[in-house]
């Protein structure tokens, strides 16, 4: 029985997406999108996750799509309509999860793989990491969501140069652009790194935190206007929580913040 190709874990408020398909240096095939979509909606719909790290198994993040089956050309152009489709229907569930996103990238994160990095809050990388988007080199065009993000983190520029010469950036120069939040020796360092960036966020609201994101992400599309109306609507659902009160409590007492579920709503 083959290995599934993702795996997800629970631990502390802390859940964990592994691209478990180390032998193909984790290439997003068939049987992964669907697996990835659903690990995604479980991320979602678990109250007890405040925050999410996505990272690969053996030493690679993501390599890209699944070159071997490219060489398939019994598909028909309609068939990779229907699968870009559908990649792109779950693809947004990620860039757009009400809580926050950590990758934790070592070694490549190629093709569709710099897409799943790029949608996170945070890249973490080990030095080792490589970005690609490698897609020129076989006559493609970035996906994934890839052309929506590159933009609006390294600017219109660089993410044409970075597309027109499909270079690999290593992970000094990914975070002079942007696109690496912190850097790490090696994959124990990156595990580390990943679990204390997330317990920063665990007693937060992360009802809060999840209505701020969805605000930020809708600044690059939406006028001033339009974000002061949401951000008036949004602290409105937070001022009305029990939570809010017993937090400026706590924040005027000198104490600690200390997340309570039951009162966050």
């Amino acid at each position: 029985m083959s290995a599934p190709p993702v795996l997800t874990s629970v631990q502390d408020g802390i859940g964990t997406i592994t691209l478990n398909r180390p032998e193909a240096r984790n290439a997003l095939n068939q049987a992964m999108r669907p697996a990835l979509a659903a690990a995604i909606a479980q991320m979602r719909d678990d109250a007890q996750v405040h925050a999410v790290i996505l990272t690969g198994a053996g030493g690679a993040f993501c390599s890209g799509g699944d070159i071997s089956a490219m060489l398939d050309t019994s598909r028909t152009g309609l068939a990779f309509r229907k699968g870009m489709r559908e990649l792109h229907q779950w693809f947004p569930e990620l860039v757009n999860l009400e809580k926050p996103v950590i990758a934790a990238v070592d070694g490549p994160a190629f093709g569709a793989g710099l897409s799943l990095a790029l949608a996170a809050d945070f890249v973490l990388a080990t030095r080792r990491a490589k970005f690609c988007a490698v897609f020129g080199r076989i006559g493609l065009i970035p996906d994934l969501g890839a052309m929506h993000l590159l933009p609006r983190i390294v600017g219109q520029q660089k993410a044409k140069e970075l597309v027109f010469t499909a270079r690999t950036v290593d992970a000094e120069e990914a975070k002079q652009l942007g696109m690496v939040f912190d850097i790490v020796d090696d994959a124990t360092a990156l595990t580390e790194a990943a679990l204390a960036l997330a317990r920063r966020f665990g007693e937060a609201s992360t009802a809060a935190i999840g209505m701020a994101k969805t605000i930020m992400n809708q600044s690059f599309e939406s006028d001033a206007r339009t974000i002061a109306e949401l951000e008036s609507y949004a602290q409105s659902v937070c001022r009305g929580s029990a939570y809010h009160q017993e937090a400026v409590q706590r924040f005027k007492d000198k104490q600690p913040m200390r997340f309570d579920w039951d009162k966050s709503k």
